[in-house]
Formats: C-alpha cells, sequence, structure tokens
C-alpha cells in the first residue's frame, strides 16, 4: 500500500473513486509477491502492479466493473509455458487478484498507522457467500489492540484473532476463517509493518559493521552505548540514532515495535542484562546476545534469579547469529544479520 498511496491519495482530493486490486495468492515464480497492489480509476488510471503486466489489462477492466457496481471479484491467473518466460512467471505460474472498491474509512485508519510508524493489518472477505465478499476489518498497534469494521459475529472472533496474528508473525496471507462445505469463509490478511528497526548495544567493532549493513537493507539503525568512548559520531557516522544512555533509558525514548531487532553486543553484564530485562518482554521479533554457550548459560542464571520466565528467556538468540563460523567483527555481523534476516521473513509459526 505504501508505494501507492501518494497516487491513490491525489485521486481521493480530486474525488476520484478508486478501486484496489491485491495479490493474495501466488504459485510458482510470480514478479510480485503476495499483498502486491494495484490502484484503478474509471477514467483508466492505475497506480502500482499486480503481474508485472502480464495481467493488469484484465484487472483494470475488473476493477472498472467493480467501480461501476459489481461485486467484488476474486480473479485468478494461470501463465502458460509458452509465454511465462516473458512476464516472469517461469514454469506456468499462477496468481489470485481480489478486486474491489477502496472504502475510505478503511484507508484512513490504515494511513494513521502508517504515519504513525506502527504495525496495521487488514483482513478481507474473499470467498464465501456473495453478501460477504469485500467485507473488511482491520486492527493497529504492537498487538492489534485498536479495530476498525466489523464482521459478522460468526467469524468476528476469528477474524480478529488472524488479525493479531498476522501482526505478530509479521505475514500476510489467506486464512479460513469457517469452514463448512460450499460455506466456506476464507480472508485475506494484509500487513503492513512500520520501516523494520535495528537496535545495537553497544558501540563496538561487530556494531560498526553491523550498522552499515543494516542500513544497505533498509534498516532504520539506532546504537545504544553508556561508555562515550564506544557511542561516537566518528565511529558512527552514519546511524539514524547514537544515544549515549543506559538502556533502560534508552528503551524509554525508543518506541519498540513488532518490526524492531534488538542485538546485545557489550559481552559486559552490567550493560547487556538491563537491556535484556527490558528487551525480551518487548515487542521486538528478535532479540539476539553476543556470548559463549558459556557466557550465555551464566547470563541464563542471572536473569532468572532477576525473575525473567522461561517463556521469555526462550526468546533470546543466543550465542547470536546463524553459524558462519565467524570470526572477524565483519563476519560476525553478517552471521548476525543473517540471523535477523531468517528471523524476520519466516517469523515463529507457533507465535
Amino acid at each position: 500500500m505504501k508505494d501507492i498511496l501518494s497516487e491513490v491519495e491525489r485521486w481521493r482530493k480530486s474525488n476520484t473513486p478508486v478501486a484496489l486490486a491485491t495479490v493474495v495468492d501466488t504459485w510458482g515464480s510470480s514478479p510480485r509477491g503476495v499483498g502486491a497492489k494495484m490502484a484503478i480509476t474509471a477514467e483508466g488510471g492505475i497506480a502500482g502492479s499486480v503481474s508485472g503486466g502480464c495481467v493488469e489489462g484484465a484487472v483494470v477492466e475488473v476493477g472498472q466493473e467493480v467501480l461501476q457496481g459489481t461485486a467484488p471479484q476474486l480473479l485468478h491467473f494461470g501463465v502458460s509455458d509458452e509465454t511465462a518466460w516473458g512476464v516472469g512467471l517461469a514454469c506456468g505460474g499462477e496468481i489470485e487478484v481480489f478486486v474491489e472498491p477502496l472504502a475510505d474509512e478503511h484507508l484512513t485508519f490504515v494511513e494513521l498507522a502508517i504515519e504513525r510508524d506502527t504495525p496495521v493489518a487488514s483482513l478481507t472477505i474473499i470467498r464465501g457467500p456473495a453478501a460477504a465478499l469485500g467485507a473488511k476489518m482491520s486492527a493497529r498497534g504492537n498487538r492489534g489492540e485498536e479495530v476498525w469494521g466489523q464482521l459478522d459475529s460468526q467469524w468476528g472472533e476469528a477474524g480478529l484473532a488472524a488479525l493479531r496474528r498476522g501482526i505478530r508473525q509479521n505475514r500476510s496471507g489467506r486464512q479460513v476463517l469457517v469452514e463448512a462445505g460450499e460455506q466456506t469463509i476464507e480472508a485475506f490478511v494484509d500487513v503492513i509493518p512500520p520501516q523494520p528497526t535495528l537496535i545495537m548495544i553497544g558501540g563496538v567493532h561487530i556494531s560498526v559493521a553491523l550498522a552499515k549493513i543494516g542500513a544497505a537493507l533498509g534498516q532504520r539503525t539506532i546504537v545504544v552505548d553508556p561508555r562515550r568512548t564506544f557511542g561516537t559520531r566518528e565511529r558512527f557516522p552514519e546511524v539514524d540514532e547514537l544515544l549515549t544512555v543506559w538502556p533502560q533509558e534508552a528503551f524509554e525514548r525508543i518506541s519498540i515495535q513488532t518490526s524492531t531487532a534488538i542485538a546485545v553486543l557489550t559481552h559486559d553484564p552490567k550493560i547487556d542484562d538491563p537491556a535484556l530485562m527490558a528487551a525480551l518482554p518487548s515487542p521486538a521479533y528478535y532479540v539476539g546476545a553476543l556470548g559463549s554457550r558459556r557466557t550465555h548459560a551464566k547470563r541464563v542464571q542471572r536473569l532468572t534469579e532477576a525473575s525473567m520466565s522461561p517463556e521469555l528467556l526462550g526468546r533470546l538468540h543466543a550465542p547470536i547469529g546463524l553459524d558462519l563460523g565467524a570470526i572477524t567483527p565483519e563476519e560476525i555481523a553478517l552471521a548476525v544479520m543473517a540471523e535477523i534476516v531468517q528471523t524476520y521473513r519466516t517469523g515463529d509459526p507457533d507465535s
């Protein structure tokens, strides 16, 4: 949604109705992933893309029909092997696209979440009784505490649970709300996370390299270190924020979201332990700490004695990073970022 928002706003200001097409599923190779969007006007204006060009014409046509009053539609497109390579759907890829009129109240709810840089998820009924198609509910906040819209009481509770699960897992996808033969109700949950943020506790050599990698991947980067010798602009000229305060104070200033990763790297319990006490109960999707298995065992003992629960300790990635056999600070930073990306993209299916 973020990539088409400015154009949609321009149309809204001129009172131009807009239809929205969203990729809700893909099979095989697809140039646009689940959640990709295209906005359509009755005059043929388009913003965004759902396929890189191969099915846009058909989607625009349906979008214009929807704007004229026809029901929202779930479209299925398959691309034959003969034409697949030219449009990026190799091996006969397939996509499904849901087309609906764009509701102003819903868009306003989503826009405010984007403006606040807070997570938001929208649920749309894409399969079920004709009267239910296009019904929407949205939730925003780290726990989906703010809710817009209302579904039928038969599946409203399941819908809200799906929204909050999507926010926790940072994952868009189809959800079956009610499974009852021909009366099966299926929805698409579309999650828009805030900008990913990487918080590094400790202005150490690993952080110098990690900050550069994070920035290259589009992360907002923050370094926290109360030791002024380490937390300097000379060492970190390009980080978005540099806080030379203790972690407890830093976490009072920083808004930790479900798109936040926290890497605790000083190897000093006086700094690391308070940081972990604050980070592990937070909504951050990733918390990791530097140290050997022996160091980690001592850390677990200290945090347990400080009343940290086994469930929260189970969230901690330690020793930090994927096992790449890393030795240098730059290699360790790469291993840490690899684990952060893996967690961000795959999440925890049980969470």
